[in-house]
């Protein structure tokens, strides 16, 4: 049994009991009744209640002739998410900034939350990377169906010549799944293994290596984020293009 972090504590005491009753009524009975939510679920939480105050208070102090570093921090993330979009999505990639945004804000806060004393990274967990590429999956297919309609997404996805379309579906329906596989384990793969070498190295030599593990976390951080950005606007652009 894994410890349970003080936060994965606090969460169940107020909500392990009705938690755990909402999953015995659908049929999924936690193992541990009095604990039914786990260190990733809670580092999720976390990090969406991080989000949600920070959105919070950047509303309460937006400013146009006096912006704070808070704001013009954000400005910068909106501008960089603005422009990934248009150089991959091209025309009316503005559509897209809230999900492509949000989806490497949270990623990029999840990645990091490992750094902070008592905490865990819910991304080097497989469930919490799932759930992310699910979301990525589903939106961009989507927007593929609202674009093109559902017939119309569907003749998009057999290639451009009606006579090869009894091959060309069959590899882009299972694309589209590898996608889903791709996005979940390169998050997963990439986080877990940074922490469990972590983990063994600075165990093994206490002084300076924890400092460069820790610029190296920060560092796949910000990359698998940022990959995180770029592979689903580049799925948005393959599902919302039109047919030459």
């Amino acid at each position: 049994m894994r410890h349970e972090l003080w936060f994965t504590a606090v969460l169940n005491k107020i909500l392990g009991v009705p938690v755990a009753a909402l999953l015995t009524r659908l049929g999924l009975p936690p193992t541990r009744p009095a604990h039914p939510i786990p260190n990733y679920i809670a580092m999720e939480i976390l990090v969406i209640l991080v989000i949600l105050v920070g959105a919070f208070i950047l509303r309460r102090r937006l400013s146009v002739e006096r912006p704070g570093k808070f704001q013009q921090a954000m400005e910068v993330v909106v501008e960089f998410t603005r422009d990934l979009n248009s150089d991959i999505i091209g025309h009316g990639s503005e559509r897209y900034l809230a999900i492509v945004g949000t989806l490497g804000v949270f990623v990029l806060l999840s990645n990091l939350l490992g750094l902070v004393p008592t905490f865990e990274t819910p991304t080097a967990s497989v469930p919490v990377t799932l759930g992310c590429a699910v979301v990525a999956f589903v939106y961009y297919n989507f927007q593929g169906f609202r674009e093109h309609g559902p017939f119309g997404y569907l003749k998009h996805l057999c290639g451009p010549m009606l006579f090869i379309a009894p091959l060309m579906l069959p590899i882009e329906i299972f694309s589209n799944f590898f996608r889903l596989l791709s996005l979940t384990a390169r998050l997963w793969a990439n986080m877990l293994v940074g922490g469990i070498l972590e983990g063994i190295f600075t165990g093994l030599i206490p002084i300076f290596v924890p400092a460069l593990f820790m610029a190296l976390h920060v560092f796949v951080s910000f990359m698998q984020a940022y990959v995180f950005m770029i592979l689903p606007a580049v799925y948005i652009s393959f599902a919302v293009a039109e047919e030459d």
